[in-house]
């Protein structure tokens, strides 16, 4: 069992603002505020929000790469409260493969960070957060840093809950959208838009529940993730 301190809970959630970073900085995923109603019209303060859902933090559904998958509806909530390990891809300059994971895995073990053995063990029924770059420098808009597909297929053969990134978008310009495809079809879910700048590698609980909007392929999450007291098994 893990215990929680709630004045240790670490945000890692994008704030929504006007003019804020957004997906190859398209005018159309940039929320607006309207404030409809205030103290100087009426009695009560109001704001409209118009926003894209794929917009700051959110999750991905099916839905969102597949022609007739799975809504957000579909979701089980319980799945988004997990055991979770961030993995520090800072000094990664372009993307995340394979081969970086595995030496990732491989020094956490050494470390004791990681329990020795399967990573499809060690890591069954957790989230992957990958943090790299991406929460430091200016580059969210442009070329920031995203896991490469062959990186997405090792992860997928892991049993992983989920897996989530410090990008507006888990690949940049890839075809096909092979990244997002390698973990969908193994039912591994797609967060994205982190802020990971001032979160240290290592194990945690992520608490990232989605909106409950019918009908739809994503939703904005508040995500946050609370230090672990256990060795991730």
């Amino acid at each position: 069992m893990i215990c929680f301190n709630p004045k240790e809970i670490i945000d890692i959630s994008m704030p929504l603002v006007e003019g804020m970073k957004v997906y190859k900085g398209r005018e159309a995923k940039k929320p607006r505020f309207e404030n409809q109603v205030n103290h100087q019209t009426g009695t009560v303060h109001e704001t409209l929000l118009s926003m894209n859902l794929h917009t700051g933090t959110h999750i991905d559904t099916k839905l969102h790469m597949i022609d007739d998958g799975e809504r957000l509806e579909a979701l089980a909530i319980s799945d988004f409260i997990a055991p979770a390990i961030v993995l520090d891809f800072s000094h990664i300059q372009n993307a995340i493969t394979k081969t970086d994971i595995e030496e990732k895995i491989a020094s956490l073990a050494k470390k004791n960070i990681l329990k020795k053995g399967s990573v499809t063990t060690i890591l069954k029924e957790h989230f992957v957060i990958l943090k790299t770059k991406n929460s430091f420098e200016d580059i969210l808009e442009g070329a920031f840093i995203y896991l490469q597909e062959d990186g997405a297929e090792y992860l997928a053969k892991m049993g992983l809950r989920g897996v989530g990134i410090d990008a507006l978008g888990i690949e940049r310009d890839q075809p096909n959208h092979g990244s997002h495809l390698a973990l969908m079809k193994e039912d591994i879910h797609i967060l994205e838009g982190l802020r990971l700048g001032h979160v240290a590698e290592g194990c945690y609980t992520l608490l990232a529940l989605p909106l409950s909007i019918i009908g739809v392929e994503a939703s904005p999450v508040r995500a946050v993730l609370f230090p672990s007291t256990e060795i991730t098994r």
